[in-house]
């Protein structure tokens, strides 16, 4: 009877080992995830000064639009929580839709090398955000389940396993990029 209850601990033992273990590599895992996201924002906040540059060169006029991405843009680089970058995220893509159809009033401005090459760089920035959000959230949704299903559910409050939050975007205009061809 003894050896039973003592091989029954044992196989209680290695299970509760074995789901910790799984949960630690689901959180160690969206962190890694928030990180690729962040590298790819701060990339996208480092270019647009450069575009916002170069557009004023021809449109000196449309000072309030330069003045909406710069604070867009600051907004967004002061988030801390996947909520608030996906608010200021959404702020700043419609900031930038504005400065993308100012933009489309100066045809000389759309030949300008210097503002198509960053107009490449912002659409491999924009596809590279789109991936590393969907794998955050991919990882989050398994965290989350993880944590929320039975038996996980028994360890992850008392070891302090918490949902994470989505990175998702408020509504369907934000959910898209920002239009950066002028063809």
């Amino acid at each position: 009877m003894g050896w039973i209850l003592l091989a029954a601990l044992a196989v209680l033992v290695v299970w509760g080992v074995s789901l910790y273990n799984r949960l630690v590599a689901l959180r160690n895992s969206g962190e890694g995830a928030w990180s690729d996201i962040d590298v790819q924002l701060k990339r996208r906040w480092e270019l647009i000064p450069n575009l916002v540059e170069t557009v004023k060169g021809y449109a000196r006029h449309e000072q309030s639009t330069f003045e909406k991405v710069t604070a867009a843009r600051s907004q967004a680089m002061q988030a801390h929580t996947p909520g608030e970058h996906a608010a200021a995220e959404g702020n700043l893509q419609g900031a930038l839709k504005s400065l993308f159809a100012v933009a489309e009033a100066y045809p000389e401005l759309r030949a300008n090398e210097n503002f198509l090459g960053l107009q490449r760089e912002l659409s491999g920035l924009e596809e590279a955000i789109q991936n590393a959000r969907r794998y955050y959230n991919a990882i989050v949704r398994d965290l989350n389940t993880a944590i929320e299903s039975f038996p996980g559910n028994l360890l992850a409050g008392p070891f302090g396993f918490v949902k994470r939050e989505y990175f998702e975007l408020d509504s369907a205009a934000e959910r898209t990029a920002p239009k950066v061809s002028f063809s």
